[in-house]
């Protein structure tokens, strides 16, 4: 957290603002540069800061604090008690992809399928929901008998399950 104490200190030691250390401090590394080179604006900068640092650092913890929840919940893979207070669990395998813990594999299959045009298999399903064979099976069956997913065998022999909701209007069905 940024405190407001050690931003009006670093204002008194830059000349009163004219050498930007609050604005450096705060993260605002490009207008510190400007406040460097140019004495502060002239000395209107300094007074500028002089009146709107409370904001400035209230600004710069929100900030903070955003750029922290972010990262915990989308960069690090499974941790980030952030993320798990969110009720969202990450898992990487090379892309970071973001799964509600509290969603059924019914609604993560339908995410994946729109995600992949339509068309799905199924171990990759098996493997994109962290579920077994059997259960992403069961739960494929199940959207084929509702009538939202059909079963087709590709031409290399591949059986996948499609969506026709999610596939593209422009590829042609018979290729597979």
């Amino acid at each position: 957290m940024y405190s407001l104490g050690i931003a009006y200190l670093l204002w008194a030691l830059s000349g009163f603002g004219a050498l930007g250390f609050h604005r450096f401090y705060l993260g605002k590394i490009p207008t510190g540069l400007l406040w460097m080179c140019t004495a502060g604006l002239g000395g209107f900068g300094c007074i500028y800061d002089l009146l709107t640092l409370p904001r400035q650092v209230q600004d710069a913890n929100i900030r903070r604090n955003l750029h922290a929840q972010f990262y915990d919940a989308y960069t690090r893979p499974n941790t980030g008690h952030a993320a798990r207070e969110r009720g969202w669990r990450t898992v990487d395998d090379g892309d970071v992809r973001i799964v509600r813990e509290n969603d059924s594999i019914e609604k993560q299959l339908l995410r994946l399928a729109k995600e992949n045009r339509g068309i799905l298999s199924l171990s990759q399903a098996a493997l994109e929901t962290d579920s077994s064979i059997d259960q992403v099976r069961k739960e494929l069956e199940a959207l084929v008998s509702k009538g939202i997913a059909e079963i087709r065998v590709k031409s290399s022999g591949t059986i996948v399950y499609t969506f026709p909701e999610f596939m593209d209007e422009d590829a042609p069905l018979e290729s597979f």
